[in-house]
């Protein structure tokens, strides 16, 4: 058999066992939860496909805040903060399961965020590795934080997913235990009498690499439950404790 035939069959089986052994696993996700608007997808649904894996570059670490920004933490203090637990502070970072959930004394409309973040080395079931979250608008939009190199969850909830509604374009995560990087471009909504008359919009570069393109929010992003509409132009920021290890570093925001 010539050699390049051999390699040929060689590589045809070594895919078919891939297949059998992705078939075999028990995807995460859901087949009864609510449809999304507009999409074929219900929220975490098992059968939407994995964003395709990136290699991230080097840039998103250690930016520096700009002379107009709000400087959220700058590594030696949480004063910006309301939360539990604000002394946790340990070299230049926290650890949000030893500070609790935490969520700014202050409210945001419109803005540019960078947030710096890694998850922990030791693998953990997916569910719980790494497992936090971005929220914006006193909480209403949640943009993911979890393990999303060495695990996964359904599609749309990885790590910069528009929880519940949009996966990342693609998958840019670096190893567990290494420095990653968000930053996100909010458009709030507009809200008039009561109801919503413009939708929100979010722009996300995850480690530099585009992840969201100005999605449309389609409303509130909670586990299994259909999006509501969104009720306030302007909310806080919190950091989700959700018994998992996630650490935290150079968090500024621009208003604009």
């Amino acid at each position: 058999m010539p050699s390049i035939f051999r390699s040929t069959v060689s590589i045809v089986f070594t895919l078919a066992a891939c297949a059998a052994v992705l078939k075999a696993d028990d995807a995460p996700g859901y087949t009864d939860a609510p449809q999304i608007p507009g999409s074929q997808w219900k929220m975490h649904d098992k059968n939407r496909p994995q964003p395709p894996n990136v290699i991230a570059g080097k840039g998103g670490i250690g930016i520096t805040p700009p002379s107009d920004a709000v400087v959220l933490f700058d590594g030696k203090s949480l004063e910006k903060w309301n939360g539990k637990n604000l002394n946790a502070v340990q070299d230049g970072a926290f650890d949000i399961r030893k500070t609790g959930g935490l969520t700014t004394k202050e409210s945001f409309g419109s803005f540019q965020l960078h947030i710096e973040w890694k998850t922990g080395t030791a693998k953990e079931e997916r569910m719980h590795w790494g497992n936090s979250g971005v929220f914006l608008l006193g909480g209403a939009v949640e943009i993911q934080i979890i393990e999303s190199r060495d695990s996964y969850i359904y599609a749309d909830g990885n790590a910069g997913a528009v929880y519940g509604q949009a996966p990342p374009l693609v998958n840019p995560a670096r190893k567990p235990g290494e420095w990653q990087s968000f930053d996100i471009v909010f458009d709030a909504p507009k809200i008039e009498n009561g109801k919503q008359t413009k939708a929100a919009y979010v722009t996300v570069f995850y480690n530099g690499v585009l992840v969201q393109n100005n999605t449309e929010i389609l409303g509130t992003t909670l586990h299994k439950t259909a999006p509501k509409p969104l009720t306030k132009e302007t909310g806080s920021i919190s950091l989700q404790e959700h018994g998992s290890s996630v650490q935290f570093k150079n968090i500024w925001l621009r208003k604009l």
